[in-house]
């Protein structure tokens, strides 16, 4: 069964990371999912596999929501170069989204599966 105040709790570490990570783009909002994916599974405790799950929902989510507001912010902005920009502005975006989601999902999965057995 899915602790959802686990998931909760990783995907709000992952957003206060992720902001806290842009002086080092990359690797800081890597290490943002791993942090968040592992609070999620040490919260969710139950093992490898209970870990991983909390952490890959916990990073599906930060990354579902982040690539929402980055596709809409990227539409509007394109709309600037007539309705044809926004359309392609948001279509590419949202592709891209797909993506990042996969990478936030997969670490925090990884980092999920470890916080389990800690927790």
């Amino acid at each position: 069964m899915t602790n959802w105040r686990a998931v909760t709790v990783g995907f709000v570490v992952m957003v206060i990371a992720g902001l806290l990570a842009t002086s080092a783009p990359i690797v800081g909002h890597i290490g943002a999912g791993l942090i968040g994916g592992f609070a999620a599974g040490y919260l969710a405790g139950g093992g490898l596999l209970s870990g991983a799950w909390h952490g890959l929902l916990a990073g599906s989510i930060a990354g579902l929501v982040l690539s929402g507001i980055l596709a809409v912010v990227v539409g509007v902005f394109g709309l600037l170069a007539g309705p044809l920009g926004g359309l392609l502005g948001f279509g590419g975006i949202l592709a891209l989204g797909a993506i990042i989601t996969l990478i936030f999902a997969l670490d925090s999965a990884l980092a999920g599966a470890i916080g389990g057995v800690f927790g």
